[in-house]
């Protein structure tokens, strides 16, 4: 067979063991090292390796609950043994790959073994599933690498064994890539920041040593009786995207006599320095046609790198490319491919951009968020997908404040914040093209917390797998965004971010805690601290149980009760868990005592504020939309239940998923703290007695403290006959504000508690001290009180920009104080502000009834709109 080129191995690769043949083993205990590694990387001991001078891979083992991680597929069938997890080229280990399914492969499987015997430099894997467990369909998937490829073969037999046609489906599934794509009938795909630089493409390809292997059309084929399918596709791995396409490219063109040739070249600045991390992407199709060129085409990017070096395969001929680097013009190539190979040096304007120096008062450098607003008409900048942190949209987060970021010239102006303590800095500026612009920030601290510490007890990174934001990125959001204590809760999966803080050298602003969020189809839990057990299923973690009582529980218990282990309910649908556990739309009581089993509820996860609200359901139409729906207020009916008796401990959180967008910083907490340093917060020994006495103060901005005149504090229960005296204190950041103090007793807003800027102008301040007064509030019953601090009109766009927080509004509030009037304990008065505790499933036309709102107009349909062209 005609030698393959591979992309130019010698240009590519720099040092390669060529002595290492290729080779398949089961992980056990003193070989995890020989796991392969990088973002997604996922092997556990049992797995099974292969790898060869070039790759190095990870198929699942037949265990029971193997997945890669939570939502491969969500619940049971994220179930994948004998699965692809891992790929990743040896000399730059960086796998990208959360699970490739040949096939669709999932769900239990009969085996999964070294194949013995195979001849030549090769080695592979097998994964059967016989058909008495598959209804009569066998299949069986065989992972196999040979020397010197940079990818794994992929062959699948099916065969049928009923008596009746049977159709099969034959699609391979891969998840989650950001950008994906298909040019010449191969599949490919970008890292989620293409910065990681590392890409895939994969392609049926005849395999010619395998016997009866055939090629097709479609994702399903019909099998007859006894009839069995054959066929085989190549994976390949590169450190681009196009650099794997032309690898399996060129596989198929050896079969199909289409030559290809290799594409390299040095990309500098007009300094000549070379530049690394250049798109030099190609447009598939399009020629040498200059007019095609200004029409929108799918390019395939690869990345320059060590000294601004670039090289890939192409097919022969013309063939066009499109040069790009943010802040500098685009350059158009247009390359003649030969099969001597094709030099293509390419000389590029020197970029704008602008260079940041943010720093303490003190001068030290400081974690912090810059937002790149474009004004005027300059064209909004897009720095990078909203999973990471240096560059997303028009926001960059730094770990230390000092970066470059590269844009296109033009009016901008630039906001630099470090959370909700701290000043902002606002810049307008016009940049000049091949320009360099300085923007020094100083961020001094306002709000004065002496004695308490930020939180946020739920966000997530990458290994959720309902997110793809990569674990720096989101320490990064943390530590911009000031949150100084995060413990770990990445979903089914006991974690520890401690490694990652440290190595991004922000062990002095966040601390951390081991934990986990327990995740099913049902309510999700939050845990910590917890024990991680490495290189074992979900680290260790425990099953999730549709009753929350049971999860509770056996988190509480896992490796052993702590008096310091929290355990709360995430996004709670207080419907269903307090009045409809079947979910019918009947009342049933929901799933009695389920707050004993907790420590709080999360009232607040989201971009909304809608405490004060007066119902417990908001009527909305989506955009577009013909039907509305019901939302339902979760705050509100928090309020009705504590009415009830339920102490629910309130919790506030960010559950960011990204870093632009759903990212940390709108909803946290305050807790008391013996220190204000992160490094020294001690969890065990003090945090957890205030968070379970809920001593917890919840806020998008405002530091609000509230206290008794004896020092009791939010969460205590106190004695007082014919009131109580509040303390109440809030401060504000110069972004932002409040104009409204209420008190609200029993749930309800008193309106002879409510203190506005404009009925009460004596009571508020202005710079950073904006309210300090003790309220006194006459009681002649038991009675649970909370203040709350926000503002009628501003919201929170200058600290979040374009981002969805950027519209909620400064609010901060607390546990109730609870407060014993006769001096027999606490009673609730059982009011449930005008509404009963809501079931699920609410029907617009339901709510508007208990709402007294009128009938909504029927909206007829007068079909699918035409589709227009474009």
């Amino acid at each position: 067979m005609k030698p393959i080129l591979f992309v130019a191995a010698a240009a590519l690769v720099c040092s390669l063991n060529s002595a290492v043949a290729a080779e398949a083993f089961e992980v056990g205990p003193g070989r995890e090292a020989e796991l392969p590694g990088g973002k997604e990387a996922d092997g556990i001991r049992g797995d099974f390796v292969l790898r060869n001078d070039r790759v190095s891979a990870l198929v699942s083992q037949n265990a029971p609950l193997r997945r890669a991680n939570m939502s491969t597929f969500y619940g049971a069938d994220g179930i994948t043994p004998g699965c692809l997890f891992d790929l990743t080229l040896r000399e730059a280990p960086n796998d990208q790959l959360i699970y490739f399914g040949p096939s669709g492969q999932r769900g239990p499987v009969s085996w999964v073994r070294v194949v013995p015997g195979l001849k030549g430099k090769a080695a592979a894997v097998e994964t059967v599933v016989t058909a008495a467990k598959n209804g009569g369909i066998f299949k069986r998937h065989e992972y196999r690498l040979r020397d010197g490829e940079p990818g794994i073969w992929i062959i699948t037999t099916l065969r049928n064994e009923t008596a009746e046609k049977q159709k099969v489906g034959t699609k391979d599934e891969w998840t989650r890539f950001n950008v994906t794509g298909e040019a010449g009938g191969i599949r490919w795909a970008d890292a989620v920041d293409p910065a990681d630089g590392c890409g895939y493409a994969v392609a049926r390809v005849p395999l010619q040593d395998v016997k009866g292997a055939k090629d097709f059309e479609g994702d399903s084929i019909s099998l007859d009786p006894k009839q069995e399918l054959t066929w085989s596709r190549f994976l390949a791995v590169g450190r681009s995207p196009l650099e794997a396409w032309g690898v399996v490219n060129e596989l198929r063109s050896q079969r199909s006599g289409q030559p290809v040739g290799v594409v390299a070249g040095r990309i500098t600045d007009e300094d000549d320095r070379p530049l690394d991390g250049v798109a030099v992407a190609w447009a598939p199709g399009q020629g040498t046609d200059s007019a095609a060129t200004n029409a929108p085409i799918p390019l395939i990017p690869c990345y320059t790198r060590d000294g601004g070096h670039f090289s890939f395969l192409l097919p022969l001929g013309g063939q066009q490319l499109m040069v790009r680097d943010l802040g500098r013009p685009d350059e158009r190539r247009t390359v003649n491919v030969t099969g001597a190979g094709t030099q293509s040096p390419i000389r590029m304007k020197n970029a704008s951009r602008f260079r940041f120096a943010v720093t303490r008062e003190d001068g030290s450098p400081v974690p912090c968020k810059a937002q790149i607003l474009a004004t005027g008409e300059t064209k909004p900048v897009d720095l990078g997908p909203v999973m990471r942190a240096h560059g997303c949209r028009d926001q960059y987060h730094s770990e230390n404040g000092r970066f470059t970021v590269q844009v296109p010239p033009g009016t901008y102006r630039i906001v630099v914040t470090h959370g909700i303590e701290f000043s902002h800095h606002a810049q307008d500026v016009t940049l000049e093209q091949g320009k360099e612009l300085e923007i020094k920030a100083t961020l001094k601290r306002l709000v004065d917390t002496t004695g308490w510490i930020s939180t946020d007890f739920h966000n997530h990174s990458t290994p959720s797998g309902d997110n793809i934001c990569g674990t720096p990125d989101r320490i990064i959001n943390i530590a911009a965004e000031h949150i100084e204590f995060a413990p770990t809760t990445e979903h089914n999966r006991i974690f520890d971010w401690r490694a990652t803080i440290e190595k991004l050298g922000l062990q002095d602003e966040i601390q951390t805690v081991v934990g986990m969020e327990l995740t099913g189809s049902g309510a999700h839990l939050n845990s910590f601290p917890l024990t991680a057990e490495p290189f074992t299923q979900d680290n260790g973690a425990p099953a999730w149980n549709a009753d929350p009582r049971s999860s509770a529980i056996a988190l509480r218990g896992w490796g052993g009760e702590r008096k310091d282990r929290w355990v709360q309910i995430n996004h709670p649908d207080l419907s269903f868990l307090f009045n409809d556990r079947t979910s019918d739309g009947a009342a049933d009581g929901g799933f009695m005592l389920v707050e004993k089993f907790m420590d709080g509820m999360e009232t607040e996860n989201g971009d909304r504020t809608d405490l004060l609200a007066d119902s417990p359901w908001r009527i909305y139409k989506a955009p577009g939309a013909l039907a509305s729906k019901v939302e339902y207020i979760r705050p509100f009916i928090w309020r009705q239940l504590l009415n009830l008796g339920h102490r629910i401990a309130p919790i506030a959180v960010a559950d960011a998923h990204t870093v632009f967008g759903n990212g940390v910083g709108g909803w946290r907490m305050y807790l008391p703290s013996k220190t204000d340093k992160p490094a020294e917060i001690d969890w065990t020994g003090d945090l957890a007695q205030h968070a379970k006495a809920g001593h917890i103060m919840l806020t998008t901005g405002p530091f609000l403290q509230v206290s008794t005149r004896e020092g009791g504090l939010p969460g205590d229960e106190v004695k007082a006959n014919g009131g109580i005296e509040l303390r109440v204190k809030v401060q504000c950041t110069d972004w932002q504000d409040i104009d409204r103090v209420q008190v609200l007793v029993n749930s309800r807003l008193e309106p002879l508690l409510n203190f506005t800027r404009q009925s009460h102008p004596q009571m508020f301040q202005d710079g950073v001290v904006k309210f300090d007064r003790t309220i006194h509030v006459p009681l002649k019953t038991d009675a649970h009180v909370i203040v709350v601090a926000t503002h009628g009109s501003m919201t929170l766009k200058t600290g979040y920009g374009s981002s969805s927080q950027s519209n909620m509004r400064p609010m901060a509030y607390h546990t109730p104080i609870y407060i014993d009037v006769d001096g027999g304990g606490f009673t609730p008065n059982r009011d449930t502000l005008g509404f009963e505790i809501p079931v699920t499933k609410m029907t617009p036309d339901i709510v508007r009834e208990k709402l007294g709102l009128p009938a909504e107009p029927e909206v007829k349909s007068h079909g699918p709109a035409k589709p227009s062209i474009k």
